[in-house]
């Protein structure tokens, strides 16, 4: 898959056909445009290419109520290519550019430069300045200007529209399983291992501290997860908390994520750490002292450990 930052003039793709939008999270709505599209372009022997933005437009727009990201921009990238995405194009998004009307865009940007054959859209994608560009739009021009236009319908799962909102607001409420389901795959978080307090070390359930890359990541909804970690070509199953450790830390302090992984001893210390989140177990909860928190750590890892063979045999993939 090639990446381009930018439409510099040298870009050649031959007998493009594409589709525009943010993409975040990459879930089975836009699995359902993405599989047509590369089934379009290898139809009519050309590359597929994904037109996206980076920075999300709304975080330019209205920066003072950013959106949370289901995915970084390496995590979208990767999943682009498992889905055999040829091309991705990551436009720079700027206020200026914001104010792009509709037509303009689709005459010098995929016209002029990507002299595109064809593009897939869903049934309720808009664009350009204001949001003026719509199917209606892309028609009109495409007799005009010499493109196809096909569009895709809603995908639903049990009668509910897929979207990235949905999707953040399953997070946020803990409804991995759901969030999960619209993804195609589980929800993931990766980051480097940090040094922390050594607090889980104490009570007999060492941590790996994740320090995640990018702010404007979602983190779900605070308590105690089953997951899967891989690291150094290696996967093993464990239990995350996400939260403020009340029963050390009083008052707020900073969201840490750590990560007790099964069956490992070593120091992960500066490695990258793939973390997927399976399962939502309980609330996190401020105990009276150590030994009733390690009793319900030891229930929390006999539940984790007893779900192995729901999830070992289960290949999560879009």
């Amino acid at each position: 898959m090639k990446v381009f930052t930018g439409l510099e003039k040298k870009i050649q793709i031959p007998n493009a056909h594409v589709t525009i939008g943010t993409f975040d999270g990459v879930h089975i709505g836009h699995k359902k445009i993405i599989d047509h599209l590369n089934f379009l372009a290898k139809e009519k022997s050309g590359e597929s290419v994904l037109f996206s933005f980076d920075p999300h437009p709304r975080n330019v727009l209205n920066p003072s109520n950013p959106v949370s990201l289901l995915q970084t921009r390496e995590e979208k990238l990767s999943k682009l290519e498992r889905l055999g995405i040829q091309n991705v194009i990551l436009f720079p998004f700027t206020e200026s550019f914001s104010q792009t009307p509709a037509e303009n865009f689709i005459r010098e940007f995929l016209v002029e430069n990507l002299k595109m054959k064809s593009v897939v859209i869903g049934y309720d994608h808009q664009f350009g300045r204001n949001r003026e560009g719509s199917l209606e739009h892309f028609q009109w021009l495409g007799k005009i200007l010499g493109f196809h236009v096909e569009e895709i319908p809603a995908q639903d799962i049990d009668d509910i529209n897929v979207s990235s909102t949905k999707i953040r607001s399953a997070l946020v409420n803990g409804n991995i399983k759901i969030a999960n389901k619209y993804l195609g795959e589980p929800f993931q978080l990766n980051g480097i291992v940090i040094h922390g307090k050594s607090i889980g070390k104490s009570l007999g359930f060492p941590t790996a501290n994740l320090e995640t890359p990018n702010k404007n990541k979602i983190l779900p909804k605070t308590g105690v997860y089953f997951v899967r970690c891989t690291f150094e070509n290696k996967t093993n199953f464990g239990m995350m908390n996400i939260g403020q450790r009340p029963t050390f830390d009083s008052g707020a302090c900073k969201l840490s994520t750590e990560v007790h992984i099964f069956d490992i001893q070593n120091d992960l210390y500066g490695i990258p750490l793939q973390v997927e989140l399976l399962d939502f177990i309980r609330e996190e909860q401020k105990f009276p002292n150590n030994e009733a928190l390690i009793f319900q750590l030891q229930k929390d890892q006999a539940y984790c450990r007893s779900r192995f063979v729901d999830y070992s045999l289960r290949q999560f993939t879009i």
